[in-house]
């Protein structure tokens, strides 16, 4: 049973303002571009007229979405060619704006897997291609900073009977040279999800911690010493989706979210994470930290129960609050496959956005929701 906040029956946390047309949405990634606030959400499929319910099916040749802030409500404002969307990562390298785009399949049946990321750059007018990666069913990029180098991770992956990879299936890390992103780093595993980057400590004492979470082979959490990120400590259950650090009273905390398992807390005791609370049961897909005004929130956003091949879609995603040492429920809402949670403030008011991948009967087509949110 979940540790429930006294307050929350008195408080209502999400109130929805607005709905986004989406399909097979995998991500929201908020950005703000020449003032102006942004979100861009790749969709991974379209609904094939007659074709039977199936969350590995549909038509894979989408597109990105990107929304402008507009008067209170986000706006269509541009598509970017990205098949099978999965992700897009926008980051900044000093003037420069980079949005990092992968999908995990081209297609409409059969599907490839073997596909093309685009990294695109923003010229002052519109996006262009910068980059171009042979990618094996990728899943995630994610772009972070140690002191002046500049990284740029890949997760992607999947174990397919009878598919044998044509591009380079691990996961990896590129490095900026100053011109383009080179190759850095492989990880080990075969079916990467996502990635946490944090820095802790300062001076010689400062430490980097990378977390690679992978669906079959155990997730990952790295450290970084002599000048590459060495292991620090596995996760051996399978079905890792996600992960992020935090920091309270020179503490370091981490949340880790399993599909297949529970989603735990850990706290960092100066050598290894130990596990301190669990915090729902299968399911969970993504996870988001929100600093509001009333405290720090942790969003637990839930995917599927069952198999692909029988999945469960309509589940309960959490809100947590973060109590001294742990964290305790404080509201819940509804998702349909939900797959990621972003958090901004907007004309005063902070706000929290949803993508749904599916619908409660299993097709692609189901809204992205903008919720008030009141923490």
């Amino acid at each position: 049973m979940e540790n429930r906040d006294p307050g929350a029956a008195a408080t209502v946390l999400l109130t929805p303002v607005q709905t986004l047309a989406t399909s097979g949405a995998r991500a929201v990634e908020i950005f703000t571009l020449d003032g102006h606030l942004h979100v861009a959400i790749p969709q991974l499929a379209l609904d094939i007229p007659g074709q039977p319910a199936a969350m590995n099916a549909g038509d894979s040749n989408t597109d990105l979405l990107i929304f402008r802030w507009d008067a209170g409500r986000f706006v269509a404002s541009d598509t970017l060619p990205v098949p099978g969307g999965e992700d897009a990562e926008f980051f900044t390298l000093g003037t420069r704006r980079f949005l990092a785009t992968c999908g995990v399949r081209s297609g409409s049946g059969p599907y490839s897997i073997d596909t093309e990321a685009v990294l695109y750059e923003h010229d002052g007018e519109r996006w262009q291609p910068f980059q171009r990666f042979d990618v094996f069913a990728a899943k995630q990029w994610h772009a972070f900073a140690l002191g002046e180098r500049h990284f740029l991770a890949l997760a992607q992956g999947v174990t397919v009977e009878g598919v044998v990879p044509r591009h380079p299936r691990e996961s990896c890390l590129f490095e900026w040279d100053g011109e383009r992103f080179v190759p850095f780093q492989t990880f080990d595993g075969r079916w990467g999800y996502n990635w946490a980057f944090t820095s802790v400590g300062t001076g010689a004492g400062e430490q980097h911690f990378l977390a690679y979470a992978d669906h079959v082979d155990g997730s990952l959490i790295y450290l970084w010493h002599n000048g590459r990120f060495e292991p620090l400590q596995t996760l051996d259950q399978a079905g890792g989706r996600a992960f992020c650090f935090f920091e309270d009273a020179g503490t370091l905390w981490m949340v880790f979210a399993n599909l297949s398992g529970t989603t735990r807390l850990y706290r960092f005791d100066g050598t290894r994470f130990e596990p301190v609370q669990t915090l729902g049961d299968a399911g969970g897909r993504e996870l988001k930290l929100i600093d509001g005004a009333h405290g720090r929130y942790l969003v637990r956003v839930c995917f599927i129960t069952g198999t692909p091949h029988d999945p469960h879609t309509s589940l309960v995603s959490q809100i947590y609050r973060w109590q001294r040492d742990r964290f305790e429920l404080a509201d819940e809402f509804p998702t349909t496959g939900g797959t990621d949670a972003a958090a901004f403030v907007a004309d005063g008011q902070r706000y929290l956005l949803i993508s749904n991948s599916l619908s409660a009967d299993v097709r692609f087509r189901a809204d992205t929701v903008l919720y008030r949110f009141d923490g």
